[in-house]
């Protein structure tokens, strides 16, 4: 199905959101909350959404969520279809639903929601029958960044999203955490969240641990952060074993409300393609990421590249046979050793980058 011209943009009272996980995706929707909002400042908006990245963004003014786990199968999407019910009432269904995941789980349970209109991605994104549960698409526009994709599912409702704004909910208690952390002395810091969800995106540990004591031996506090699975446990381990200089590990001690806060207070964030990159993006902290399974023009932090390290040609002709530019938009490279092809050497030139642009760190 083409997607249909864009309407005039007539207010709808009330518009659905549909995108379950994961943390760096859910960041990716905060923008077009914020651009439905302006348009439209008394829409109702309900998010159907992950119960961690309902964690992430609870308090986020202006919209219910409803969450949904995945264990709960389709007991728990009939459950979910008895809640809005209740909360739609007379109107019985939404104007609109935006229906931002194409996974097999999340297209069965947007038939458990009932909408008007129903906004989907473009054929070439779509998978696992998207297009069944879908009666509008956005436009096909391969070469753009994924918040920007996400960006344009307010186009068939006729609007635009001209701003990218994020503007997270982050509770006073939680920025008092993150300054509790360690003393704001004037001495920049390098925080490496070093797990993404994908293990084959993620960078050895001993050329984390190379980076950072470098970064030590330029005068910055070096901080680990992360969440408390055992991969990441293990690679922080990893990371402290190897290193030369001290570092403050955190991993594991903070709580994904605490989690932007914390990352706001880092001057530079060294991670692979994972949600803390996003994140921390959102909240204004540059990005060291390191990229080679993935593209970062496509998955990269959003708003300054700068500093991430780019090894994605790389990978396309060693594993694929061919140069990036061929591949088809949003093709992984997750093999095995691929992101070995990113050096210490590359990671240290994008640190050096980041120093020479920032002579004089704010304090944080």
């Amino acid at each position: 199905m083409p997607a249909a011209p864009s309407p005039p943009a007539i207010a709808p009272a009330s518009i659905c959101l549909l995108r379950l996980s994961a943390l760096g995706d859910v960041t990716h929707v905060v923008p077009l909350v914020r651009t439905l909002q302006s348009a439209w400042p008394q829409v109702e908006l309900t998010w159907v959404i992950g119960k961690g990245e309902h964690r992430l963004l609870a308090g986020l003014p202006g919209v219910e969520f409803v969450e949904y786990d995945k264990k709960t199968g389709l007991a728990g999407m009939r459950a979910l279809r008895r809640q809005l019910k209740q909360r739609l009432g007379p109107a019985g269904r939404f104007d609109a639903l935006l229906q931002m995941q194409v996974a097999a789980r999340a297209n069965l349970l947007s038939a458990y929601i009932p909408a008007k209109r129903r906004v989907g991605y473009d054929r070439s994104r779509s998978k696992d029958l998207h297009g069944l549960f879908v009666n509008e698409r956005i436009a096909d526009r391969p070469g753009i960044h994924v918040l920007d994709a996400i960006g344009s599912f307010c186009e068939p409702l006729g609007l635009h999203q001209n701003q990218v704004r994020w503007d997270l909910p982050v509770p006073d208690e939680a920025r008092e955490w993150a300054r509790a952390q360690w003393p704001q002395d004037g001495m920049p810091t390098l925080l490496i969240s070093p797990c993404s969800s994908h293990v084959l995106r993620n960078w050895p540990a001993d050329r984390l641990a190379a980076v950072a004591d470098h970064a030590a031996s330029r005068g910055w506090r070096v901080v680990l952060c992360g969440g408390r699975s055992d991969l990441e446990r293990t690679t922080g381990d990893a990371i402290l074993a190897a290193m030369r200089q001290p570092a403050l590990d955190l991993i594991g001690k903070d709580t994904l409300k605490q989690l932007p806060a914390l990352l706001e207070r880092g001057h530079l964030l060294m991670t692979p393609d994972s949600g803390p990159m996003h994140i921390a993006n959102a909240m204004g902290t540059k990005v060291l990421g390191l990229h080679a399974a993935s593209n970062p023009a496509r998955s990269g932090p959003y708003s300054d590249r700068r500093y991430c390290v780019d090894r994605y040609d790389d990978a396309a002709r060693k594993y694929l046979g061919k140069p990036a530019a061929d591949l088809r938009w949003g093709t992984k490279i997750e093999h095995d050793g691929v992101m070995d092809l990113i050096t210490v050497g590359d990671a240290v030139a994008a640190f050096e980058r980041y120093r020479t642009d920032h002579a004089e760190p704010e304090i944080r």
